[in-house]
């Protein structure tokens, strides 16, 4: 894999921006590092002006610092593999899509899936940019978190996120080249290269 592509680098122009060349998922976290009531709101801020369709806004979340009531009812549900350095974070999110209308099977909105990833991607540039690192992760015992928060009818537990100071370095970061990121058309081999923008029609 080239240079370019371990960097976020284009080679067809400008380099991505530093928020997102710079950001990575921490291994751990410094325990010692407190995050104040002031940068939790303005996370969820950030997460609260993402897109979704129809604006259904088909996201909530649950907030625990480090040390408090809930940061303890929440850890205690987390899976051995993700407590060790999870447990260390400043702060604890938990992700919620509102998945159907309460007491029926009607869907609330199809998307809400895609739009809280959006959203929980808004809120983590927003860390990245006050410094704070995010890891996102699924290991923990979803039924049990979810008797444990009282998780109301028609919503869903789908992801968390940990939240704090990056404890030592960067690891390596890897991604596909662009041109893997065309799929499949009917079975057959991924097609050439994405085109560039001056290649493409104009509309």
């Amino acid at each position: 894999m080239d240079d370019a592509t371990r960097s976020g680098r284009s080679e067809h122009g400008p380099s991505l921006h530093p928020l997102l060349r710079t950001r990575f998922s921490p291994l751990s976290f410094d325990p010692d590092v407190v995050i104040d009531a002031g940068e939790v709101d303005l996370l969820l801020e950030a997460a609260r002006w993402a897109p979704s369709a129809g604006n259904s806004q088909p996201w909530a979340f649950i907030t625990a610092v480090r040390s408090s009531a809930p940061h303890a009812l929440i850890s205690r549900r987390l899976a051995p593999s993700s407590a060790r350095w999870a447990s260390s974070a400043s702060l604890l999110i938990v992700n919620l899509a509102h998945r159907w209308v309460e007491n029926s099977e009607i869907e609330y909105s199809e998307f809400a899936d895609y739009d809280l990833g959006q959203a929980v991607a808004h809120l983590t540039l927003q860390a990245q940019a006050l410094g704070w690192a995010c890891r996102q992760f699924r290991a923990f015992d979803l039924d049990g978190l979810s008797e444990d928060l009282h998780v109301a009818a028609g919503w869903q537990i789908r992801s968390m996120t940990a939240v704090g100071r990056a404890k030592g370095h960067a690891p390596p970061r890897e991604r596909r080249p662009l041109a893997d990121l065309a799929p499949p058309i009917d079975g057959s081999q991924p097609p050439g290269p994405v085109p560039r923008r001056d290649m493409l029609p104009h509309s």
